[in-house]
């Protein structure tokens, strides 16, 4: 499995191009908009969309997914269903946060704790991960030790959860129950801002870190 990541939006979100090295097969993890770069990417690596995955359901994560999806002719696949309220609203929050072409979509697949998904001949683990939203998903490649974490984890801090239906000891609950135990060499790019790994956070990150208990 290889990857590109893609900042996206004025909020430098990370949209990640991922691919299978045999079939050449891709998917877009988290298309928040700015597709000229996307498609830009997914040329330069010479690689086929196959479809869009979806951590969560906030504009700069979602907001290009219809759009792509159309003109790629691809499928949507994520969040879990508890964001649907926020896939919904997605018209809404482009009005209030200056978005450009957000069409109204529903995911042709939603996801859930314990699902696989295939990019070629690469498999994706699904995690439901809540807190920052209800519905937030994290997709894992065991092979890679690689986490698609959206905006539960960052370097050095973690996701909001003054959002509605946001929570933070589910949060809390989804990092060291979930994500933690998958390993501390675990690598994992994040919704916004630089890599880090499992191990790291675990040992240095103030909100989450083992000395905090």
């Amino acid at each position: 499995m290889k990857y590109r990541i893609v900042p996206v939006t004025a909020y430098q979100q990370n949209c990640t191009l991922l691919w299978c090295e045999q079939t050449r097969e891709a998917a877009v993890v988290d298309p928040g908009g700015d597709l000229e770069r996307i498609f830009a990417a997914i040329a330069d690596e010479g690689v086929q969309l196959t479809r869009i995955l979806l951590t969560h359901g906030h504009i700069d994560h979602a907001g290009g997914a219809a759009l792509l999806a159309r003109q790629a002719e691809v499928p949507i696949e994520g969040p879990q269903q508890e964001d649907r309220f926020w896939i919904d609203g997605l018209v809404q929050q482009s009005a209030m946060f200056g978005f450009p072409n957000v069409e109204h979509f529903t995911p042709d697949r939603w996801l859930n704790d314990g699902d696989r998904v295939q990019v070629g001949n690469e498999e994706l683990e699904v995690l439901h991960c809540p807190g920052h939203t209800p519905g937030h998903v994290v997709f894992y490649h065991r092979g890679e030790q690689l986490a698609l974490v959206g905006d539960v984890l960052f370097q050095g801090s973690i996701g909001r959860t003054d959002f509605p239906r946001g929570n933070h000891a589910e949060l809390i609950s989804s990092i060291r129950e979930k994500l933690f135990p998958l390993g501390d060499e675990v690598r994992f790019i994040p919704g916004h801002g630089p890599m880090s790994t499992f191990g790291i956070e675990r040992r240095t990150n103030p909100f989450v870190a083992d000395h905090r208990g």
